[in-house]
């Protein structure tokens, strides 16, 4: 994640994680709007993040990345088809109705993207664990949606699903005064890992808690490095007076 790097000199790493934060709420939202499935979204979410481990904020908006993803995932869920026209439309809507507060301007976009478009997500394992705890009833739900939460964080880049999904288990046991300690106990599983996870996912209940985005957020998408603006639709005029392209040559 070295071109993050990069990024950290304009934000906090408070600041970028706020940004990972708002994003994923972002795709979320949309992806709700179209009436897609949870796994839809949360594939999306991580060819949000994938791409962003790779490269800046400055070489494509987040705000066009973010539908981008969720187009992609649609594709690959084989969920249906989301036509680009109500795609836009629907981004649209969502930005000016749940997110003004951070867009001031209409929704520009375009699809660009450069991933790996294979995805496995913690909701499989999970069911699988809490089937085999015996507790679905009780614990499923609430660990479902902690492992929801897990990707406004980079857990998903950095630990393979079943250990997300056991620590989200683990999580929701704790909440709901389950003692598992011998279940943990017999699983073959590095725990240390496990806590690690824990520790992030607390981490960013405590921050999350304290965020205010309708306060915050406007200011610090302000101070997101940004591409370049292409060139204005009527084209720029060069120095022998001659019209410039508004498209780069590849």
């Amino acid at each position: 994640m070295k071109e993050r790097q990069k990024d950290l000199k304009f934000l906090t790493e408070e600041e970028y994680w706020k940004l990972q934060i708002f994003f994923a709420n972002v795709i979320q939202a949309l992806g709700e709007h179209l009436k897609l499935r949870q796994q839809v979204i949360a594939t999306a979410t991580v060819y949000f993040k994938r791409f962003y481990a790779r490269y800046s904020l400055r070489s494509i908006d987040p705000v066009l990345m973010a539908p981008t993803c969720v187009f992609l995932a649609s594709k690959v869920e084989e969920f249906g088809v989301v036509s680009n026209t109500r795609l836009i439309s629907a981004s649209t809507s969502v930005l000016k109705t749940r997110f003004s507060y951070a867009f001031p301007k209409e929704f520009p976009y375009r699809m660009n993207h450069d991933c790996c478009l294979i995805v496995y997500h913690p909701y499989r394992p999970l069911l699988q664990y809490v089937q085999d705890m015996g507790q679905e009833d009780m614990l499923l739900p609430l660990a479902w949606r902690i492992v929801n939460d897990t990707y406004r964080t980079d857990l998903c880049l950095m630990y393979p699903p079943f250990m997300i999904a056991l620590a989200c288990l683990h999580v929701a046991c704790v909440v709901q005064q389950k003692d598992a300690r011998q279940w943990f106990a017999e699983l073959s599983v590095d725990m240390e890992k496990i806590l690690e996870i824990i520790r992030v996912i607390l981490k960013l209940y405590d921050l999350w808690k304290s965020f205010d985005d309708r306060k915050e957020m406007a200011a610090i998408l302000n101070k997101m490095p940004k591409p370049k603006p292409p060139p204005n639709s009527e084209g720029e005029q060069g120095p022998n007076g001659s019209q410039n392209s508004n498209y780069s040559q590849s």
